[in-house]
């Protein structure tokens, strides 16, 4: 199994739980399954609490991921950063295009 554990819909969001490090060897793969998760007008929520470790590879797959959803006019949340990735995507201005909670259940209203 891959970093994409697991995708299902709550509510209408879809959720994609992603679990292990996302770097150069991952990124590609989990960037193949959560693009065609973004449709038009969709929300999705990337559950990333199980991802201990993002290489910049991950932070090129977070922006194509963005890029996608701002595409499609699309609405997304990133669950559960961990401190170390909310610090490196703070530094390098990613954390600024995402909208970010620790909660299931406040990401679920973000998307309301």
């Amino acid at each position: 199994m891959g970093i994409v554990q697991e995708v299902k819909t709550e509510q209408g969001v879809k959720i994609a739980v992603l679990k292990g490090d996302v770097d150069t060897k991952s990124a590609s793969s989990v960037t193949e399954e959560i693009l065609p998760l973004i449709e038009p007008d969709s929300k999705t929520i990337l559950d990333m609490v199980g991802v201990e470790y993002m290489s910049s590879a991950g932070l090129r797959m977070l922006l194509s991921v963005y890029r996608q959803s701002e595409a499609q006019n699309a609405k997304l949340v990133l669950l559960g950063l961990s401190e170390d990735i909310a610090d490196t995507m703070s530094v390098t201005g990613f954390l600024d295009f995402f909208v970010t909670t620790d909660s299931l259940d406040e990401a679920i209203k973000l998307l309301a």
